[in-house]
């Protein structure tokens, strides 16, 4: 009797936790999009409602393939967005990842550019291939740089700083002509950045690297997050001083093809100025 109970014991963890690997496992596939409104005094009037879509940490590499990052880029480009701004974290470390990943995000479509940051992954092995890969997939790059973006007599400035950890971060390349008025978005791959940060010329900071926790207990914490903050800086909209900071869950997934309440996600941002 004891022997027959404790196999049913046994039996039953053994079935909860292929449940748990299954969820974990399909939640990867279960690509949410998030939708956020940002709010600035400092928007102008001809950007009032543009829409942004930003994503990062896409890590296609032996557990997200080409053809599920084709599924993302059509996904997007079914938003509309006006501008799409990408996070880093490309590939899942190795080179031989970079064509596949570039001949999927090539194919994203906005009107007013594309424009983007490295992560550390693409630092590991040939960052130079990707540098020219994303160059020639008509990204505009803003590693230690910056673009002005117009529409009318209106204009606002997207930049980007190198990653924390692998290389240097140049803000003065964004912020050198940008007026205390002007809106600037700043994308950093590592949100650890924020703490940096030394100047109120950064309305909206955009981040990925801790890909929310990826597994996480019930979506209130994380064991393992690539950070010297702890949780702070594991996931969602925080408002550091003067900058709006969002932290995304990202793409893919890296280390386990595994996510435990911490769906993947596109995020569409509605920009919106605050009237007087």
């Amino acid at each position: 009797m004891i022997g027959l109970f404790k196999w049913k014991y046994a039996t039953a963890f053994l079935i909860a936790g292929i449940l748990i690997l299954s969820y974990a496992y399909i939640e990867t596939y279960w690509i949410k999009t998030k939708n956020l409104t940002i709010y600035s005094e400092n928007l102008p009037d001809s950007f009032d409602g543009k829409k942004l879509v930003f994503i990062s940490d896409v890590h296609l590499g032996p557990y997200i393939s080409e053809k599920r990052i084709q599924k993302v880029v059509n996904r997007i480009n079914a938003l509309q967005p006006d501008i799409i701004l990408l996070g880093g974290d490309y590939i899942d470390i190795r080179a031989k990842y970079v064509m596949p990943v570039f001949n999927a995000l090539q194919n994203l479509k906005a009107p007013m550019g594309k424009y983007g940051v490295l992560g550390n992954h693409e630092f590991i092995e040939d960052p130079q291939q990707v540098i020219r890969k994303f160059r020639e997939s008509k990204l505009n790059l803003c590693h230690n740089n910056s673009f002005w973006i117009t529409e009318g007599k209106d204009s606002i400035k997207i930049g980007g700083v190198g990653d924390l950890w692998e290389s240097d971060q140049k803000i003065e390349n964004t912020i050198n002509d940008v007026r205390d008025s002007d809106f600037c978005i700043l994308l950093s791959h590592n949100p650890d950045y924020i703490e940096e940060l030394k100047t109120n010329k950064i309305d909206l900071m955009l981040s990925g690297h801790t890909h929310g926790g990826q597994v996480t207990f019930f979506g209130l914490w994380a064991p393992l997050i690539p950070s010297d903050y702890g949780q702070k800086y594991r996931y969602g909209l925080k408002q550091i001083k003067h900058t709006q900071l969002y932290v995304t869950s990202g793409v893919g997934v890296v280390g386990v093809p595994f996510r435990f309440f911490c769906r993947p996600e596109i995020v569409e941002i509605t920009l919106k100025t605050i009237k007087d």
